[in-house]
C-alpha cells in the first residue's frame, strides 16, 4: 500500500505554506519563497515555504517576548492542560503527521515515521504530566528566616532543528520549553520544514498567540539570526558538531544559555557470549537496529563502528549481513519498505564519497555495497546498506560521522583494547554493548565515554531518561525532567527576615 503525496492530494498545484508567527500565518517580510523537494521523488517540489531573513526572526522574537510573561504567570495546571490537549490533538493526527514526515524526510513510514510521530505524542504527554515538578525548595533556616528558591523560565527559547527526524527533535525541545513557562521560536531544517509547520498548526489551536512561532529559511540566515538575537535567552540546537561549535561560541559571546545535541560515531561492542548459536540472531538484529539502517543511518546515535571479538567475527558478520541484506529499500510511503531515501542530492553524494574512500583502503573487505542497489522504478536519493569489514579505527570512515547507511566492522581481542578504540573519538553520544555476562557488560558500559549506553538493546531514546552527549557530542540533556530543569529554567534564591 502506498500513501498519497502532497501533490497527489493537491493536484498539479504546488501549495504555499506560510510560516507561523504571533498566532498567524505569514509570508516572509521580503516575500521570498523556497521550494521543498521530495527526496523520494527527485525533482518533485512538495510545497513552497517562506525564505525567512533576520527581519522575520525579529518579528517572531517580538511576538514571543510579548507573550512570555503572561504564559509564565499562569498556574502550572493551565500549561499542563494546554500540553495535554496538544498531545490529544497530535495523537488524533498521528497518521497524517507520519505520512507527511515520510514525504518530507524520506524516512520509511512503517519503520521510522510512525514511531517518530508516536514519540512526539509521548513527549508532549510526558511533559504535560510533570508540569507540577518544576518547583523550588525551602531551607530550614530558623524561625526568623524564610529562605526559598523559585524555579523560573529563561524567557524566549530559540530551537534549531535538524532534518533527519524533525518531529522527534521538536518534541525534545518544544514541550519542555513550554511547560516551564518559556515561549519558543523554532527554525525547522531547510530540507524538511513541512512537518514542523503542520505541528505548529495543531499546537497553535491550544496556545496563546506568540507562545510558539516557526520561522523557515536557511540556517546561515535564520539560524544565525536566532543564535545572535539579543532577545533570545536560550538556544537549543541539534545538528552537526562543526555548526554546534559556532552556535556555542556565538551564543556565549552574549552569555545566552545553550544546549547542544551534536554528532556521533557510536561504538557497538560484541562479546563472544552474545554470538553463541542461541543468541547470535537476536544480537545481530539489535546491532542492525542500533545502526539505524532503517533511518538510512541518518542518526547521531547510529552504532556505526562495530567492534566484534575475533573468536566470533566471521560467524557474526555472516549473520548480520544476512539480516541487513533482507532490508527492503524503497518508496518511503510503501508499507513494505524498511529503508527510505537519503534527504538530499548533496547528502547522497557525500555518503557515496565516504563509501568510495573506505573501499579504496588497503585491506578493506566490502561485505555489502549499497551503491550497487538496483533502483528500477525508484526516482530519488536512494542508497542501500553498506558494510565494510577489516576496517582500522584510524581510517576516515571509522572516525568521521558519515550520516548514511555505512557500517564499519573492526575486530578485537582484549577488552582493554576495544574500550580504548571505542573511546578514541572526539564523539561521545551513544554506545552499545552486547554480552550475555552481565558483569562484563556493565563494567564495559561504565568504561565507555558516552552520555548514553545501551546493553543488549539497540532501540531509541526512552521518554523520561536523560539523553545527551559527552565530549564534542554536546552539552545538556533532553527527554527528561532533569534535562528540562537544567536546560529551560533558572533558580532564584530568596531570603526573607521574618522578625526584627
Amino acid at each position: 500500500m502506498k500513501h498519497q503525496t502532497i501533490l497527489e492530494l493537491n493536484g498539479s498545484d504546488i501549495p504555499d505554506w506560510p510560516m507561523y508567527v504571533g498566532g498567524g500565518w505569514v509570508a516572509s517580510v521580503d516575500g521570498a519563497w523556497a521550494d521543498v523537494v521530495c527526496p523520494s521523488r527527485a525533482g518533485t517540489t512538495l510545497a513552497r515555504v517562506p525564505s525567512g531573513t533576520s527581519a522575520d526572526v525579529d518579528r517572531a522574537v517580538a511576538a514571543a517576548r510579548v507573550a512570555q510573561p503572561a504564559w509564565a504567570a499562569q498556574h502550572f495546571t493551565a500549561r499542563q492542560r494546554a500540553l495535554l490537549k496538544v498531545a490529544d490533538a497530535l495523537e488524533a493526527n498521528a497518521e497524517a503527521l507520519a505520512v507527511l514526515t515520510a514525504q518530507d524526510t524520506g524516512n520509511a513510514l512503517r519503520t521510522q515515521a510512525r514511531p517518530e510521530s508516536a514519540t512526539l505524542v509521548a513527549l508532549f504527554r510526558y511533559f504535560g504530566g510533570i508540569a507540577g515538578e518544576f518547583k523550588g525548595t525551602v531551607l530550614p533556616a530558623g524561625d526568623d528566616q524564610l529562605q526559598y528558591t523559585r524555579v523560573e523560565p529563561l524567557g524566549v527559547v530559540g530551537a534549531i532543528l535538524p532534518w533527519n527526524s524533525p518531529l522527534m527533535i521538536a518534541a525534545m525541545k518544544i514541550p519542555a520549553a513550554l511547560v516551564t513557562g518559556n515561549t519558543v521560536v523554532v527554525k525547522p531544517a531547510e530540507d524538511a520544514p513541512l512537518t514542523i509547520l503542520r505541528l505548529a498548526e495543531i499546537i497553535g489551536e491550544h496556545l496563546p498567540a506568540g507562545v510558539l512561532n516557526v520561522v523557515t529559511g536557511r540556517g546561515s540566515t535564520v539560524g544565525e539570526a536566532i543564535v545572535q538575537h539579543p532577545d533570545i535567552d536560550k538556544v537549543s540546537f541539534t545538528g552537526s558538531t562543526s555548526v554546534g561549535r559556532h552556535v556555542a561560541a556565538a551564543a556565549g559571546e552574549r552569555m545566552a544559555h545553550v544546549s547542544l545535541e551534536l554528532g556521533g560515531k557510536s561504538p557497538s561492542i560484541v562479546f563472544p557470549s552474545a554470538a553463541t548459536p542461541d543468541r547470535i540472531e537476536a544480537t545481530a538484529a539489535g546491532v542492525l537496529l542500533a545502526m539505524r539502517f532503517t533511518r538510512q543511518g541518518q542518526s547521531c546515535t547510529a552504532g556505526s563502528r562495530l567492534f566484534v571479538h575475533e573468536d566470533v567475527y566471521e560467524q557474526f558478520l555472516e549473520e548480520l549481513t544476512r539480516q541487513v541484506s533482507a532490508l527492503k529499500v524503497g518508496d518511503p510511503l510503501d508499507e513494505e519498505t524498511d529503508m527510505g531515501t537519503i534527504i538530499s542530492a548533496k547528502q547522497h553524494q557525500t555518503v557515496r564519497e565516504y563509501i568510495e574512500d573506505g573501499k579504496n583502503q588497503d585491506g578493506v573487505r566490502v561485505v555489502l555495497d549499497g551503491t550497487e542497489l538496483a533502483t528500477e522504478g525508484l526516482d530519488g536519493f536512494y542508497q542501500g546498506p553498506t558494510i565494510l569489514a577489516g576496517v582500522q579505527n584510524t581510517w576516515r570512515v571509522a572516525r568521521e560521522e558519515i550520516f548514511g547507511p555505512v557500517l564499519v566492522v573492526i575486530p578485537w581481542r582484549e577488552v582493554d583494547d576495544v574500550v580504548a578504540m571505542a573511546n578514541d573519538s572526539h564523539y561521545g553520544l551513544a554506545a552499545y554493548v552486547w554480552s550475555a555476562q552481565l558483569d562484563e557488560a556493565i563494567t564495559t558500559a561504565h568504561r565507555i565515554e558516552s552520555g548514553w549506553v545501551q546493553v543488549n538493546q539497540g532501540g531509541g531514546q526512552v521518554v523520561g531518561q536523560s539523553y545527551g552527549g559527552y565530549k564534542q557530542s554536546g552539552i545538556g540533556r533532553e527527554f527528561s525532567l532533569e534535562g528540562a530543569i537544567e536546560g529551560f529554567t533558572q533558580t532564584k534564591q530568596i531570603n526573607v527576615k521574618l522578625s526584627s
